[in-house]
């Protein structure tokens, strides 16, 4: 009895059409509860949807917006696969698959484990990253058959998650082949966006479906490197010692009266910051007191003069080697010499430093 009131009631609806409530929903299967469509039913499609109709697992008949009364005309795929002929008046029943074609938009895709690059200056480094990306349905029939299904109600949620895989994982090849400086990141957002947008497009497409927008909103180090880069940096805007002495003081003071940590904690540290950094600087000043201290004096320049042997000057030479000129008997103590400061020629015997040099040198041997 049941069943036959459900097909009185099926062949009273002749109205097919879907007005979507929710910001979520893909795509929706008009529900008829096993009832019949009836022949010359009102199928009406409303901007931003496609209306697919599917017989026995198999795609028929695509609508885009409009009104239509379903009829054999409006159906040749369908009319074809039911062997319909042109004086069918009949109930009939197809599934209705309704796509809305309006963008998702604010879709979240992030790293879920860090990423790890080799960075020139830094070595190698741990990131993290995060942003925002929008789809849009292209193809209703390739979405259908390869993501929706038999799913009579289909969410974004339901295929948020292997885009996302998607998305974060040509975001690491891309990055690690980009090369850019860790500290330079930030400033290619926007390239990298775009590349990674081109790079994964026709995967989306291979789903039926169209990225229309991939945004990176941060790229982020670990909070340990962070708070090493932030001390990089404080140290270099303080210049020099005593700077950032007065800089770690009043980062501390600052601390204690906000009520970061204590009063007493802060002071502390604070007395330690500055008890280490003077230590350093005295070991650094005794150290080089110290090495000042042993490094040995120039060795004295030895004096030279110049002799007048055989009427020509020959020099310089030193007193060793005058002795052995003496010795020889070619230097005698009428010999004319001069040194440097001298105002002209003198006898070797007249020159301090020349005279005592024939006085110890014994004479010539004689023949």
């Amino acid at each position: 009895m049941m069943g036959f009131f459900d097909k009185l009631i099926g062949e009273f609806i002749d109205v097919i059409e879907w007005t979507d409530s929710s910001s979520d929903t893909m795509v929706y299967r008009f529900e008829r509860y096993g009832n019949e469509i009836k022949y010359g039913a009102k199928l009406t499609v409303r901007e931003t949807q496609v209306a697919v109709f599917v017989n026995e697992g198999e795609v028929a008949d695509v609508f885009t917006p409009g009104i239509y009364a379903l009829e054999t005309q409006n159906l040749p795929i369908l009319t074809t696969l039911q062997h319909w002929d042109h004086a069918f008046k009949s109930p009939f029943k197809a599934e209705v698959y309704f796509f809305n074609l309006h963008h998702f938009i604010d879709l979240k895709w992030g790293t879920k484990n860090p990423l790890m690059l080799r960075d020139k200056e830094f070595g190698p480094v741990r990131i993290r990253s995060f942003g925002t990306y929008a789809i849009r349905i292209d193809d209703p029939v390739v979405f259908l058959k390869e993501i929706v299904g038999t799913d009579g109600y289909f969410t974004v949620d339901e295929v948020s998650d292997q885009l996302r895989n998607l998305i974060v994982s040509r975001f690491a090849t891309i990055v690690g082949q980009a090369n850019i400086p860790i500290l330079d990141l930030a400033a290619n957002y926007e390239q990298m966006s775009q590349f990674i947008e081109e790079k994964i497009a026709p995967e989306f497409g291979a789903y039926g479906l169209k990225l229309t927008k991939l945004l990176i909103e941060n790229i982020s180090l670990p909070p340990n490197v962070e708070a090493a880069l932030d001390k990089r940096t404080s140290m270099g805007l303080a210049g020099n010692l005593d700077d950032y002495l007065r800089y770690s003081a009043a980062e501390a003071f600052s601390g204690s009266r906000s009520g970061e940590g204590g009063s007493s904690a802060a002071a502390e540290a604070m007395s330690m910051g500055m008890g280490l950094a003077m230590a350093q600087q005295m070991a650094a000043n005794l150290n080089v007191h110290n090495t000042a201290s042993l490094t040995p004096p120039p060795l004295p320049k030895a004096q030279t003069y110049y002799l007048v042997i055989d009427n020509r000057a020959q020099g310089p030479l030193t007193l060793e080697q005058i002795k052995t000129v003496i010795f020889e008997g070619s230097v005698t103590e009428d010999t004319l010499a001069w040194r440097e400061g001298m105002d002209g020629w003198e006898r070797a015997q007249s020159i301090d430093g020349l005279a005592a040099l024939f006085n110890t040198t014994p004479p010539p041997i004689p023949s």
